[in-house]
């Protein structure tokens, strides 16, 4: 099989869950991140020879002019299949990944004159790339820029859409009752609509930071204290320039502070809060597989599917569990790589390139989640019936609300009400309790009129207190 091309896929994120995980490819693979540093290097040129209005920051330099600004930025634009061809081909020479595309920059520099005349000076201007630079400068505002992307173009959608689905759920079944089941066990009943909501709560709480998520780049040398820049040209800022080029024409946030490479403190943060993320969809995932066990949720049935190769009946929730198994996978890959990423011996070592190079396996298991998880809550409806059925089989969970009124009567001074708990305990627990029962209860007890008929009028489907309302937390 090795010898077959194209080459099979060794990762299911790139065979089989392929289509799911496509979109991360324009911003987490290897050509992704070429083409970024691509950008990097060109907008560096661009910034070091127009940087200041009336002359280039770098002396024999001279104001590139619209039409050579055009061609630089056309070398990220035009980066395909070719070009990625060609830079494979570059490196298995250089050895260095970084340094193939100064010299894929280089070749289109020299072919200049070509597009735009024997006058252009960009044939002159190879030592201006890469100009001052280690390769960390360029790598760390390329991953930057790459995972900004991916998180904002990609992931957030996902993550978004998978919050909206259950708002949807929250509003349609707010004033659904539920029969609780806290230790397993039948307890206060709440609504459907109202337990979706507290999924909302919690992954918006994440979703918020990760939208607020600095993304943090420098460019300052070798060891970040931009030795060579002064060497070479002491009259120049560096320091603001570092900071103008980051912010204003990257859209970062500059990072002041560094040894050769950008600390990552910022990449583990995101990978912290996704993984904090991820575990609450893998909660919500598996509760959404016991619903479904239990019967609250019903599958809707895909015409031609296979449930069981041997039991024709059945309907899998097989996207729940592929969304716990990826979310499982994903969170093993950020967890790794945000308390990885924090370390380097002294001023650097490599392991963060390698390390590096999987964030985009991390998101796709997690993108695959998404997709699922999504999917699966399309398939599914409340099963009304089921949901009915358990609340009118479980009269005892009344037994809270015929306490709490016996404590409160007791404090106002109502004879009879001693005991409360241990009394109502002795009346529901381990029994078969009905409607009958209870009523009977409290008719022997000497509630005031208003709380008896308070107390009568409740059922298991309308003891669910103000559940309903509090899914209106969710929009605020």
């Amino acid at each position: 099989m090795t010898d077959i091309t194209p080459h099979i896929a060794l990762s299911p994120l790139d065979g089989r869950y392929q289509s799911a995980t496509s979109p991360l490819v324009e911003y987490l693979s290897e050509p992704a991140l070429n083409r970024a540093r691509i950008h990097v290097e060109v907008e560096w040129m661009i910034e070091l020879a127009n940087g200041n209005s009336s002359h280039s920051f770098i002396p024999g330099v001279e104001p590139l002019t619209e039409d050579e600004i055009e061609y630089l930025r056309a070398i990220e634009e035009d980066f395909g299949a070719t070009g990625i061809a060609e830079l494979a081909e570059i490196e298995s020479v250089t050895r260095h990944d970084v340094k193939a595309v100064e010299y894929y920059i280089d070749r289109r520099l020299e072919d200049a004159h070509k597009t735009l005349g024997e006058g252009t000076q960009l044939g002159r201007l190879k030592p201006l790339v890469h100009f001052a630079c280690t390769s960390e400068d360029i790598n760390n505002l390329s991953y930057a820029l790459c995972i900004k992307g991916a998180v904002e173009n990609v992931w957030l959608p996902a993550a978004r859409g998978l919050v909206t689905r259950m708002v949807e759920f929250a509003e349609s079944t707010r004033s659904m009752p539920l029969l609780s089941l806290t230790h397993g066990q039948p307890a206060t009943p709440t609504t459907l609509g109202k337990e979706c909501a507290v999924w909302v709560y919690r992954l918006s709480r994440q979703l918020h930071a990760i939208e607020q998520q600095e993304y943090l780049g420098k460019i300052n040398g070798a060891t970040g204290t931009f030795g060579a820049h002064l060497a070479a040209l002491p009259d120049v800022d560096w320091v603001n320039l570092s900071r103008q080029f980051v912010s204003q024409r990257l859209g970062l946030t500059w990072n002041p502070l560094t040894t050769q490479i950008e600390n990552h403190d910022w990449q583990a943060e995101l990978y912290s809060t996704m993984s904090h993320f991820n575990r609450i969809a893998h909660n919500l995932a598996q509760d959404i597989w016991m619903y479904i066990s239990r019967g609250v949720f019903a599958q809707i049935p895909v015409k031609g599917a296979t449930g069981s190769s041997t039991m024709p009946h059945k309907v899998n929730p097989i996207r729940f569990e592929n969304a716990e198994a990826n979310l499982e996978l994903s969170c093993a890959l950020l967890d790794s790589l945000s308390a990885t990423l924090v370390e380097s011996r002294w001023q650097r070592d490599l392991t963060d390139s390698t390390t590096q190079r999987n964030v985009g396996s991390a998101f796709g298991y997690g993108m695959l989640a998404l997709y699922n998880l999504s999917g699966g809550l399309e398939s599914i409806h409340p099963n009304e019936a089921i949901i009915s059925g358990e609340l009118e089989d479980n009269w005892e969970v009344l037994g809270e609300p015929i306490q709490t009124a016996m404590r409160a009567q007791a404090l106002k001074g109502v004879e009879g009400m001693d005991n409360p708990y241990e009394r109502v305990k002795e009346l529901m627990r381990g029994h078969s309790i009905s409607h009958e029962d209870v009523e009977k209860f409290i008719s022997t007890l000497n509630f005031e009129e208003d709380t008896a008929e308070r107390l009568a009028a409740l059922t298991p489907a309308t003891y669910t207190g103000a559940a309903e309302s509090l899914v209106d937390f969710i929009q605020q």
